[in-house]
């Protein structure tokens, strides 16, 4: 579980990066978790966009996205949703205390 402060931290990492990921019409699909997966993998934090002919609710997407990856949920504005999954090998994002 993250802390306020761990989010926060997170929060404004997430600023710089632009959403590589997308949810479209079909919802979450393998082809949608497989590239999240590769994306957490190689980046530890990922933006995902969203778009608007998108069946579900954001924050229905962010939830399962965020179950299925087995990563932390740190933050939905508007269409995009935030995730947090330290890479087991060689994690780079060091979160504060």
């Amino acid at each position: 579980m993250l802390t306020g402060k761990q989010k926060r931290f997170l929060r404004a990492m997430a600023t710089a990066h632009d959403p590589i990921v997308q949810v479209g019409k079909n919802g979450v699909t393998e082809s949608v978790l497989f590239s999240l997966n590769e994306a957490l993998n190689a980046r530890e934090i990922v933006k995902i966009k969203v778009l608007k002919n998108c069946l579900e609710e954001t924050k229905t997407v962010a939830q399962e996205l965020s179950e299925k990856t087995e990563s932390y949920l740190v933050q939905v504005v508007g269409r995009n949703i935030v995730l947090y999954k330290a890479n087991q090998e060689k994690p780079e994002i060091v979160l504060p205390e």
